[in-house]
């Protein structure tokens, strides 16, 4: 088997969401511990990340919300620490197999712009803010696969949540590595629906550089 592109997931796969939660936490002016308990119980649920935001304000508009944050200077934010240790020499080391890297998940148009300001060893990053779709959407999976310029087969994609990554990646064809990061990744790596779905469950994006060479 050959891997011509490896796609990435962002949140909890490349960047750490702490945080993430704890800017919404206290912007919705709820305890960072309620709101990562709710976080828990969406996890356990398998449902959308954004479904935590609506139990802590029911009814709350979120790109609304997202458009106040920037006004108010207290948008979106990211640098180097949000990075796992693994990102950059993963992708390093990937690149310099001949692997094509992509970065593509469910994230604003601003995060995008943030993450290329990081200057990663990608060959591109995108987010559902810049093509107006959005996991777990067919539409989202089709451009993967026009920006990896390989073969469904030949293509993988790497994120931690079951139900946005996983199964739509492998509905798409493409191959699927699951990694145990984060809430969703840590609650729903050993079920059995992951592990008839994937075909790898991996600690950490290094790994990725020995399935290549093998």
């Amino acid at each position: 088997m050959v891997i011509e592109t490896i796609v990435f997931d962002i949140g909890e796969t490349i960047t750490r969401d702490d945080r993430y939660w704890h800017s919404w936490a206290d912007w919705l002016g709820v305890p960072r511990h309620t709101l990562s308990a709710l976080v828990g119980a969406v996890v356990a649920k398998g449902r959308d990340n954004a479904e935590a935001v609506r139990l802590a304000r029911p009814g709350i508009d979120i790109a609304a919300e997202y458009r106040a944050r920037e006004a108010a200077g207290r948008g979106e934010f990211l640098d180097e620490t949000d990075l796992y240790d693994d990102v950059r020499p993963a992708l390093s080391a990937l690149r310099e197999l001949g692997v094509r890297v992509i970065i593509a998940g469910n994230q604003t148009s601003r995060m995008g712009e943030l993450l290329r300001g990081l200057d990663l060893p990608a060959d591109l990053i995108a987010t559902s803010g810049d093509w107006s779709v959005a996991k777990p959407q067919p539409e989202f999976f089709a451009r993967v696969l026009e920006v990896a310029q390989s073969a469904p087969r030949e293509t993988v994609y790497v994120g931690d949540h079951p139900v946005n990554d996983v199964f739509p990646a492998k509905a798409a064809g493409l191959r699927v590595a699951h990694v145990r990061r984060g809430p969703w990744g840590h609650f729903w790596a050993d079920s059995p629906e992951i592990a008839a779905a994937v075909d790898w469950r991996i600690d950490s994006l290094m790994q990725l550089v020995s399935i290549t060479e093998r």
